[in-house]
C-alpha cells in the first residue's frame, strides 16, 4: 500500500496537479482501493469540523498583519534604519538583508512575503553600490527562509495544528535558532566578502546621528513583536487572538504614519484572501487525507517498515532528514509538510524525539528545500522582482547560504537543547 500510494502522489505531482488537487485524488484513492468502508462518506463531518477550529483563524490574520507593514512602507523604513547600523561591515547591505529580514520576520509568518518585501526594497541597490551581484540575491533570498523559523510563523502553526503540538511552545523554540540562524547567514557573507573583498561593494556614508534618528523606524517591528508575542506568554492571548491584537496594532501604527487608506485597505485584503484561501483549503483537504491515512492503516504500515531497518534512533532521524531534504528539492515547502508530517511524526516522536524539537527542525528543512534546485521557490521569487539576468544566478547565489542552513540542521541535531531551552525553561 506504501508503494502504490508514493507511486500515485508521485505522479500526480508529475502531472502538474495543484497540490489541493493532489491531496483529495489521493485520499479518494485510499478511499475506494484500500478501505472496507466509504470514508468518503465522513468527508463531509471531517472537513466541517477541522474548518472551524480556532487555531486556523491565526494564518490569515498573521498574513493580514505582514501585508499591512508592507503596503504601509514600515518595511521600506525598516530596510532604511538598518542599512544605517549595518552597512559598516564588510558586505554592507548584504548584512542589511539579513537583519530587515529577521525584523520582517517577527511580524509576517510568510518566507515568500518577507523575500518579496525586503527584495523589492534592495534590488535596487546591488549596481548603485557595485555589489557582487550573485551573493547579493543570494543573501535576500535566504533572509526570505527566516520568516518560517522566527515567530510568528505560519508553518508552525500548520504544524501544530497537524501534530496537536503547542503552538506557543513551537514558537518559543524557533527564536534562539533563527536568531542563531541570521547570525551565521551574516558570518557566511562576511567570510564571502573577507576572502573577496571586491564583493563588498562600496560603503555607504552615515553618522550616529542619523542612526540614532532610525531607531523610530526600527521600534515599530519590535514594538508589534513583543505586543503579540508577548501577549501569548503573558497570559492575556491564545496565539489566535495575538494576531488578532497585532493587526489592530498594525492598523495603528499605519494610521500614524498616515498610511492609512481605503485603496490601501483594499490591497491588504485582496492579498490576504487569495494567499489565506489557498492556505486554509490545502489544510482541510490535508486533514481528509490524514483521516484515511488513518483509517486504512498506513501509518502503522511505515512504522513497521522502520522499526524493521533496526537501526539506532539517531541513525534513523539522519536517513529521515536526508529523505526530506531530498524530497524538498521537488516539492513545495507546504505541501511536503502537509502530506508527510502526520505520518512521519509519530515514527519521530516513537524515536523518542520531542515534537516541538522536531517541528524546529521541519521548518529549517523547509528552509532548505525554498533555496534548493530545482523547486526553490525564493529563488523564483527573487528572480522575479529582478525581471533580467538568469536564474542560475540566484541559484549560485544561494550556494553557500544552503551550506549554512545544512550546518544549522547538523548543530540543533547534535544539540537540541537549542530549541527546546527556551521552552522547557519557561513552562
Amino acid at each position: 500500500m506504501f508503494v502504490t500510494t508514493a507511486i500515485v502522489l508521485l505522479a500526480l505531482i508529475a502531472f502538474g496537479f495543484h497540490i489541493a488537487v493532489v491531496l483529495g485524488i489521493l485520499a479518494l484513492f485510499l478511499s475506494a482501493f484500500y478501505s472496507p468502508f466509504p470514508l468518503d462518506a465522513a468527508f463531509g463531518e471531517v472537513a466541517w469540523s477541522h474548518s472551524i477550529d480556532f487555531v486556523l483563524v491565526a494564518i490569515p490574520l498573521f498574513i493580514m498583519m505582514g501585508e499591512i507593514l508592507l503596503r504601509s512602507g514600515i518595511a521600506n523604513s525598516m530596510y532604511a534604519a538598518m542599512t544605517q547600523w549595518l552597512s559598516w561591515l564588510p558586505g554592507g547591505l548584504m548584512h542589511a538583508n539579513i537583519g530587515t529580514s529577521t525584523l520582517f520576520a517577527a511580524t509576517s509568518g510568510s518566507s515568500v512575503a518577507t523575500a518579496a518585501t525586503i527584495g523589492t526594497t534592495a534590488m535596487p541597490q546591488i549596481g548603485k553600490w557595485g555589489y557582487n551581484e550573485r551573493l547579493f540575491l543570494g543573501s535576500l533570498a535566504a533572509g526570505g527562509t527566516l520568516g518560517i523559523l522566527i515567530p510568528p510563523s505560519i508553518n508552525m502553526i500548520l504544524y501544530g495544528f497537524l501534530t496537536d503540538t503547542s503552538v506557543p511552545q513551537l514558537f518559543l523554540a524557533g527564536i534562539v535558532p533563527g536568531l542563531m540562524l541570521a547570525g551565521l547567514f551574516m558570518v557566511t557573507i562576511l567570510l564571502a566578502c573577507i576572502i573577496r573583498p571586491a564583493w563588498s561593494g562600496r560603503s555607504v556614508a552615515t553618522s550616529w546621528s542619523a542612526r540614532w534618528r532610525s531607531l523610530g523606524d526600527l521600534a515599530t517591528p519590535v514594538l508589534l513583536f513583543l505586543i503579540v508575542i508577548g501577549s501569548i506568554y503573558a497570559g492575556w492571548a491564545t496565539p489566535t487572538e495575538a494576531a488578532a491584537i497585532g493587526v489592530i496594532a498594525s492598523l495603528g501604527f499605519a494610521a500614524w504614519r498616515r498610511k492609512l487608506t481605503w485603496a490601501m485597505l483594499r490591497t491588504v485584503m485582496e492579498g490576504t484572501i487569495r494567499t489565506s484561501a489557498m492556505m486554509i483549503l490545502i489544510t482541510i483537504l490535508a486533514f481528509l487525507l490524514n483521516f484515511v491515512i488513518g483509517a486504512v492503516g498506513l501509518v502503522g504500515q511505515v512504522n513497521q517498515a522502520v522499526a524493521s531497518l533496526g537501526w539506532s534512533p539517531m541513525t534513523t532521524m539522519i536517513f529521515i532528514i536526508a529523505i526530506f531534504l531530498l524530497l524538498g528539492m521537488f516539492m513545495d515547502t507546504l505541501a511536503m509538510i502537509v502530506l508527510t508530517i502526520p505520518v512521519v511524526t509519530p515514527i519521530v516522536v516513537g524515536l523518542g524525539f520531542d515534537p516541538v524539537w522536531f517541528g524546529v527542525m521541519m521548518v529549517l528543512i523547509a528552509e532548505t528545500s525554498v533555496l534548493t534546485p530545482p523547486i526553490g521557490m525564493l529563488c523564483y521569487v527573487i528572480q522575479g522582482i529582478r525581471r533580467s539576468g538568469r536564474l542560475t544566478d540566484v541559484f549560485i547565489g544561494v550556494a553557500p547560504f544552503v551550506l549554512t542552513l545544512l550546518t544549522m540542521i547538523g548543530i540543533l541535531l547534535a544539540f537540541p537543547q537549542i530549541a527546546l531551552w527556551l521552552p522547557e525553561t519557561y513552562y
